[in-house]
C-alpha cells in the first residue's frame, strides 16, 4: 500500500477475492515500534459475520496487512 494516503483510504469497501463485500474500512493499526503497517479493521457487511478473521473488542475484523492483494476502487484481500 506505499505511496497511498490514510485519509484516501477512510470507509473504502473492502471484497475478498471471490468477489464478496466483507465490509468498509474501519481503522489502520500499525507498530508504534517500526512503524509498520499490521491489521485493516473492518466494519463487517451485513452478510459478512463468518470471516475467517479475528475480531477485535467492538465486533470489527481485523484482517493481517499481508492479505491485501490490490487497493484501488476498492480494497481486495485475500480469502
Amino acid at each position: 500500500m506505499a505511496g497511498i494516503l490514510a485519509e484516501n483510504l477512510s470507509e473504502k469497501e473492502i471484497m475478498g477475492s471471490d468477489g464478496a463485500n466483507l465490509g468498509t474500512l474501519y481503522n489502520i493499526t500499525a507498530d508504534l515500534r517500526t512503524g509498520s503497517l499490521q491489521y485493516l479493521v473492518l466494519d463487517p457487511a451485513q452478510r459478512a459475520d463468518d470471516l475467517e478473521f479475528e475480531r477485535d473488542e467492538q465486533g470489527n475484523y481485523r484482517v493481517p496487512v499481508n492479505r491485501v492483494q490490490a487497493v484501488k476502487d476498492t480494497i481486495v484481500v485475500d480469502r
